[in-house]
């Protein structure tokens, strides 16, 4: 059934009744200042849903924002473990999530990758810093991280030394390297 309205003033709009309960009038075009009016005929069992729609759960690997795991091993007792952080917001059990959070912001520069490992064919310092090596997954930026770290010469120390206290602040074997060792992963 279709109905049509002729001249109605503005503001105003009237709509005939009829014997059709189960037809709903739905506002098709406006036309002019007049506002003359065009109707058409929607069954009333389109205009709604039956039931609403739920989104679904949220999981984990959901959830927006910054999340990282970081390994840490051979670094010594009280700082070898699995630590998770988040960032904006912090969260997380790491000892340090506002210093890891601001470090891994203070490294981050649009286009270069934060965690990307040392280049091939540079020089490095013959220098050990010690067994400890750390493993780092997840999401930063937006982007998947799967990053390791190790001491193994000057240069891999000072990316490690870029990333504290997100990784532990830790000696060499000589306890000189990068510093005296600590308890801790500040």
């Amino acid at each position: 059934m279709v109905s049509v309205l002729s001249v109605v003033p503005r503001g105003a709009l009237a709509v005939p009744r009829t014997a059709a309960a189960s037809v709903s009038l739905s506002v098709l075009s406006l036309v002019g200042s007049v506002g003359l009016i065009g109707l058409a005929a929607v069954p009333a069992a389109a205009a709604a849903p039956a039931t609403p729609a739920l989104p679904p759960p949220v999981r984990p690997e959901d959830r927006g924002g910054d999340h990282l795991t970081v390994v840490v091993e051979h670094a010594g007792a009280g700082l070898d473990g699995t630590y998770e952080v988040s960032c904006h917001p912090g969260a997380g059990n790491h000892p340090d999530v506002a210093g890891a959070c601001r470090v891994l912001d203070s490294n981050t520069r649009w286009g270069r990758d934060t965690f990307a490992p040392v280049a091939s064919g540079g020089s490095c310092t013959m220098l050990y810093g010690g067994p400890a090596t750390a493993h780092v997954t997840g999401t930063w930026a937006g982007r998947p991280v799967d990053a390791s770290y190790d001491r193994s010469n000057g240069c891999e120390i000072g990316r490690w030394d870029r990333m504290v206290p997100l990784l532990p602040r830790v000696g060499s074997a000589s306890g000189s390297a990068s510093g005296p060792p600590s308890d801790s992963l500040q």
